[in-house]
């Protein structure tokens, strides 16, 4: 079966990362899979805002319920959506970031800012603009792997066929 469709099978968010700072050339490389995502009529209207100060991280991570991940990855890339951004567009370059970093031995783990408002103002957006969502990046601690498939849904409770069925 082709590599790609493995990793995409089985990416999991992790929520454990050793305790060492990104190689900056993984994390050029994993920005560069973002920049590289489509965006509908390719506006490309986000930004990525790298927070690797532990301080910073922690104000963030007070953005959200669950910002434990976050305190403890190495940094979070906080997804920046400019006015009239597609939430859709956000997701897809969430997933070119969380993939991407998979395939260089990386982990991350979504992390959604319930207060969002506060988020904007602990990164220093421009008013309008959003940050909904941050992820944390790290490389996973060796107690972090996940069990790598079941739990899901079966083909035929989430897929309908020319219109949604129950």
């Amino acid at each position: 079966m082709d590599r790609t469709y493995q990793r995409i099978l089985g990416l999991r968010a992790i929520r454990k990362f050793q305790d060492r700072p990104l190689d900056p050339e993984d994390l050029d490389r994993v920005l560069e899979a973002a920049r590289w995502t489509g965006s509908a009529k390719n506006r490309q209207n986000w930004s990525v805002v790298v927070v690797q100060d532990p301080d910073q991280k922690e104000r963030l991570a007070g953005c959200c319920n669950t910002g434990g991940p976050l305190s403890k990855a190495p940094a979070g890339l906080a997804l920046v959506q400019e006015p009239e951004t597609y939430e859709f567009d956000i997701g897809r370059m969430a997933q070119n970031i969380m993939l991407s970093a998979d395939a260089l031995g990386m982990a991350t783990c979504p992390v959604t800012m319930h207060r969002e408002h506060d988020a904007a103002a602990v990164l220093g957006v421009p008013e309008g603009w959003r940050c909904r969502y941050v992820i944390a990046i790290g490389y996973p601690a060796p107690s972090a792997e996940p069990a790598r498939f079941g739990g899901r849904k079966s083909i035929g409770e989430i897929v309908h066929r020319d219109s949604y069925r129950r």
